[in-house]
């Protein structure tokens, strides 16, 4: 990076520090022309991660009145299957048009797939793209940074409204994908405008990756208040030293106390990301899967599950906890029953072994993680003709030490 690169991008940063969400865009845009691009613009994924919704962007000045109505005429709207800006997002690689005059850019957060940035040039060579690249970074770091109190960041990523309790559970949840050299993981949630009880969270602290997934019965606002509720006791315990046990008890008495007569199911995870050692209690919930060379070992993490949360068992005795050795490149796939009890118009269940097939294919097809659970969920809104009866909630993790 040249030095004046540096300097526009620390332009740039000065600038969006007191700037609303609207003018990110323009600034974003006036930084590439500072650069000796053409142009900007930004583009997020919606919240079901089937489009690339662009921001609106103010007006700025235009070299002539070409290219004026060429950016009126832009798209709003790209499909991320069939497009080469959607291209970028699925792969997360920068695609460059046959005539090397546009670039679209991943915007990528940590590991967390935000959206694409579109750069234009007259030509667009190696020095370029690589200017691109520092610009839709930074550019994603200013949206992400303010996306938690704009709602016209939120907003832009939705199609409809959402439901009450769909609103309390996507605002307890954490972002979809977390990562570091030694390990990843990455979540999807179904109906997104209309979740009920579903919820999962993920975390590194201390070199252990904590993994969760809670699925409350019912599909009302209670049931979202449940599995919202399970979260912050969940990380209210993890954050005092508690150990899994400590987190399914402080779930248990917080359900008894205030949402009685609510039943609870659940999966409580540690991933120790320096040896593999995979530590779980099972409340209730499907057995996860263990995916190792390209095939699920059978019954590898089948074990005997507890009573749901709820009933008050674990305010007596602490839940029994497991553990297996992980082998590197391992990924351990946890789901709620919506999942797999989701039936065809024919009757049809979706099952688990198609489950584990579709994310070993996609992923054997060289797709990331979340591209692969991207693909998962579209395969089981098309199974149920876009209409999911039950909360739909899938947490891939995987274990890949650098050592």
């Amino acid at each position: 990076m040249t030095s004046a690169t540096g300097t526009v991008l620390a332009w740039l940063l000065e600038r969006s520090h007191d700037a609303s969400a609207r003018q990110i865009p323009a600034l974003t845009d006036q930084a590439a022309r500072r650069l000796g691009l053409g142009g900007t613009r930004l583009y997020l994924a919606d919240v079901q991660q089937v489009r690339l919704l662009a921001l609106p962007q103010l007006a700025a000045p235009r070299p002539g009145p070409a290219e004026a109505s060429e950016a009126d005429r832009e798209a709003e709207v790209l499909e991320i299957d069939g497009s080469l800006a959607g291209m970028a997002y699925r792969t997360q690689r920068t695609q460059l048009s046959r005539d090397r005059t546009t670039a679209w850019v991943p915007m990528i957060d940590g590991v967390e797939r935000i959206g694409v940035m579109k750069a234009t040039g007259a030509e667009l060579g190696r020095a370029e793209l690589d200017v691109c690249g520092a610009l839709a970074s930074l550019a994603t770091l200013v949206v992400v940074s303010k996306s938690s109190h704009n709602d016209i960041l939120v907003v832009r990523g939705r199609s409809r409204p959402m439901t009450l309790q769909a609103e309390l559970v996507w605002g307890f949840l954490p972002p979809r994908t977390i990562g570091t050299s030694q390990a990843t993981s990455t979540a999807v949630l179904e109906p997104a405008y209309d979740i009920g009880g579903d919820a999962f969270d993920h975390n590194f602290s201390d070199g252990v990756l904590h993994l969760t997934l809670l699925d409350a019965m019912g599909h009302d606002l209670a049931s979202g208040g449940a599995s919202s509720a399970g979260l912050a006791a969940c990380r209210s315990t993890r954050r005092s030293g508690g150990t899994l046990t400590d987190i399914a008890g402080t779930i248990e008495r917080t359900l008894q106390e205030w949402i009685p007569d609510r039943l609870m199911t659940g999966i409580l995870a540690n991933l120790d990301t320096a040896d593999g050692e995979f530590t779980w209690v099972n409340c209730g919930h499907p057995p996860p899967l263990l995916i190792r060379n390209g095939h699920v070992l059978p019954e590898a993490l089948e074990r005997a599950a507890q009573l749901p949360f709820g009933v008050g068992f674990h305010g007596q005795d602490a839940p029994r906890q497991y553990r297996v050795r992980l082998q590197p490149g391992d990924r351990v796939l946890i789901y709620s029953d919506g999942v797999i009890e989701a039936r065809s118009a024919a009757g049809e269940l979706f099952g688990e072994e198609r489950l584990a097939d579709t994310v070993i294919r996609s992923m054997a097809s060289g797709a990331t993680a979340p591209e692969a659970l991207r693909r998962l969920i579209l395969d089981l809104l098309n199974h149920q003709d876009q209409r999911l009866l039950d909360d739909a909630t899938i947490l891939l993790s995987e274990w890949h030490p650098t050592g």
